[in-house]
């Protein structure tokens, strides 16, 4: 397998209720799922070429819970991404040169049979999981808004995170408050107002989460 690696931010909302229950190994709210994704990558590197500075995004929806398959996806790539750096990123996002389960991308991906056609869009990502605060921009396909969950008595921002020693996406998230708005691309997404959202450092490779 190629080597890789990626390190960077992510942010992403999906239609559950705040917390998600799949990082609990507990069914999704609703009894499916829907997700908005963007990945601002600090450093990256696929074999030789080099992955520094670029975005991807991504919009999935299973019709149940994930692990049960039939969903659909649709990647995004940095419309600045070279011809090189356009197949990495694809390479990469589905799954490949990546041992089995070892990411969530590789699972997503093999639970996610309906794939459309990857779009080459701008992406704009001002992210602060400090603060719990993300406004991303998939031009022509989706808007992430996220903000700190309200605390339920008053209303100021309520901090809470999330700890996976063994998780396949992140070691630690900040969870969040989001809204998607989709405006184009193949999938349409109606369920993500005010829901979970989390901030995470990610850092895999093709054999998992660097911990």
């Amino acid at each position: 397998m190629i080597d890789w690696s990626i390190q960077g931010e992510e942010l992403a909302n999906c239609n559950c209720n705040f917390g998600c229950p799949c990082q609990f190994s507990v069914l999704p709210t609703d009894g499916n799922c829907e997700a908005a994704v963007v990945f601002d990558i600090k450093k990256g590197h696929y074999g030789n070429v080099k992955l520094d500075g670029l975005r991807a995004a991504a919009v999935y929806k299973w019709p149940s819970a994930i692990h049960e398959g039939n969903g659909e996806m649709q990647l995004i790539i940095d419309e600045q991404a070279n011809v090189a750096q356009r197949a990495a990123l694809q390479a990469i996002l589905t799954g490949e040169d990546t041992d089995d389960m070892a990411t969530f991308w590789w699972v997503f991906a093999a639970m996610a049979p309906n794939k459309h056609e990857t779009l080459y869009k701008s992406i704009s990502a001002d992210l602060n999981a400090e603060d719990r605060i993300g406004i991303v921009n998939v031009s022509d396909v989706f808007e992430i808004d996220a903000r700190p969950i309200p605390h339920i008595m008053n209303g100021t921002p309520h901090r809470a995170r999330i700890n996976l020693p063994n998780g396949f996406e992140f070691g630690q998230a900040e969870a969040a408050c989001g809204s998607t708005t989709t405006t184009g691309g193949a999938i349409s997404l109606d369920k993500n107002q005010r829901t979970h959202a989390h901030f995470a450092s990610l850092h895999l490779t093709g054999a998992g989460v660097v911990r």
